[in-house]
């Protein structure tokens, strides 16, 4: 498992130098930088500064919005390509010295992954692992059924369940924008910010909810999908064959979209 007791260290040094870290850890910074790359930047560890900034951090929120100033101050500290990791010895270093990570968007994936791979070094065959939402199935529960897996309404004041899939060897992660968000001004301010434009996204997508194999892949993806918006997530689904399911805001109903390839999984499960 991660063992993080030394990132608070490396996110409060100034040093640039090469930081030793868990080969673990090592592992799922190589993957979130596989997907920031994949994703052209929408999905980025180190938005951290911006997070704060926008009052959606560990401190409490400003009584005023960011300043156009905060905002470029904060992005010329954020940035995947200005962070370098190694495996072999595990280590990972910064070329800003002011720049910090933050793997909430993608440890969780990776955890239900290490989990995963112990059960099944125990011969375990049928198992469904849960972390904070995401998931991975495989074979079948008790009663020789398909586990069946539910994703929520993108409403903020209640849970309700949009649809249920038939899943199972595979791994889901969901990410949303409609309950950490606040208002100001009459202006709805989410959580999810974009690493590029340094501001929370404003866009129709609510929910994006992707199957793969791998949990960590998944969590960065749902990630990357939300700060996209639902054009671009539906463009960037289709090129790169990325099994999604999006709900997207209309006026007061939901829409649905479903990737091909999240399509066809769902269409060969319930055969």
């Amino acid at each position: 498992m991660i063992r993080n007791r030394k990132f608070p260290r490396f996110n409060r040094s100034l040093v640039t130098g090469w930081f030793p870290l868990s080969g673990e850890t090592a592992a799922v910074i190589i993957q979130a930088q596989k997907i920031s790359e994949l994703s052209g930047g929408a999905f980025d560890i180190s938005v951290g500064p911006l997070v704060d900034l926008w009052g959606f951090g560990p401190l409490p929120k400003g009584e005023r919005l960011p300043t156009e100033e905060q905002i470029e101050q904060a992005l010329a500290q954020v940035g995947y390509r200005h962070v370098s990791v190694r495996r072999q010895p595990p280590a990972v270093k910064k070329d800003i010295a002011r720049l910090r990570i933050d793997l909430s968007a993608v440890a969780k994936g990776y955890a239900v992954d290490a989990l995963a791979e112990l059960l099944e070094q125990q011969d375990f065959d049928s198992y469904l692992v849960e972390v904070g939402g995401e998931l991975k199935a495989a074979g079948q529960r008790m009663d020789g059924r398909p586990w069946r897996i539910a994703v929520e309404k993108p409403v903020a004041d209640s849970r309700e369940v949009e649809t249920i899939f038939l899943l199972t060897d595979v791994a889901l992660a969901t990410s949303g924008n409609y309950r950490n968000f606040y208002l100001e001004d009459g202006q709805r301010y989410a959580h999810t910010i974009d690493p590029v434009s340094g501001r929370p996204i404003r866009h129709r997508l609510a929910s994006a909810t992707v199957l793969d194999p791998n949990c960590a892949r998944a969590d960065a993806l749902a990630t990357a999908l939300m700060v996209m918006g639902e054009e671009k997530a539906r463009a960037f689904c289709e090129r790169n064959r990325i099994a999604a399911y999006l709900l997207i805001h209309d006026n007061e109903s939901t829409l649905a979209y479903m990737s091909p390839v999240f399509k066809h999984y769902i269409e060969k499960e319930r055969q």
